[in-house]
């Protein structure tokens, strides 16, 4: 199956095959993936009775680490997956349907990144040979060929649904839902609010520079100014003594 799973935590549950469909009796594989540590984790689910149990507690076993196998699948072990610490963190969720019907569409178990190829397959429980297939998306007809394949070449959020197959003399498939996910981007205002931080600091440290240089400069014009004005004030006495002796 050609596509690209996409995780969004860091400790993420893997399914192989990386499918959510399963014929009775398949085997299933579910892994904790860590990027820190991935020990300590167990795969959990819940049960059609609402409980939760870890593996190897009446359904599954643990090959290794946190691996759970599923050898003999049936439609009890229908339901909701994902892995839990000992200190309680969960994973993601993984919806997966093991079913008595005689065809299953193979589409990814984890939310498929935008932008990548994505490839579903409408399979038959026997092998089948000159039959139409059709797939569908939210119960509409979406294509009819021959290959039992559909290729989403790049994959967006409008091709978000539930999808369903069908094999003419067949049957028709469960629906399986085909999450996208859309990798995170910085906002566009972001590059530029970068250099006009550098210009605001910029004049801000040329400020805090330029201030003594500044402040000194006034106040010497100031103490200039103030004596100019003594010197003019003694002068202009001086002038009015002379003015008065001569008078005298």
């Amino acid at each position: 199956m050609l596509l690209t799973p996409f995780c969004l935590t860091l400790t993420c549950l893997q399914v192989l095959p990386n499918r959510s469909q399963f014929f009775r009796y398949n085997s299933v594989s579910l892994s904790c993936e860590d990027e820190r540590n991935s020990t300590g984790w167990k795969v959990k689910r819940k049960t059609p009775d609402g409980g939760i149990r870890p593996c190897s507690s009446g359904w599954g076993y643990v090959s290794s680490g946190s691996t759970c196998i599923i050898a003999n699948s049936y439609p009890t072990d229908t339901g909701v997956y994902w892995c839990e610490s000992e200190k309680g963190e969960q994973s993601n969720s993984v919806n997966i349907t093991i079913t008595d019907r005689t065809v299953i569409l193979e589409s990814p178990a984890l939310p498929v990144l935008e932008g990548a190829a994505a490839t579903l397959y409408c399979k038959a429980e026997t092998n089948t040979s000159d039959h139409t297939y059709d797939f569908f998306k939210d119960g509409h007809v979406i294509i009819t060929n021959s290959s039992g394949e559909m290729t989403i070449d790049s994959v967006s959020k409008s091709n978000e649904g539930l999808y369903t197959c069908s094999i003419s003399g067949g049957g028709e498939s469960a629906g399986s839902w085909l999450a996208v996910s859309v990798p995170f981007e910085p906002s566009s205002s972001a590059p530029s609010s970068a250099p006009t931080m550098c210009s605001v600091l910029r004049l801000l440290c040329h400020l805090a520079v330029g201030m003594p240089y500044m402040f000194s400069t006034i106040l010497l014009g100031l103490i200039c100014r103030d004596r100019k004005r003594a010197q003019m004030v003694t002068d202009q006495g001086g002038r009015d003594d002379v003015i008065m002796e001569i008078l005298v």
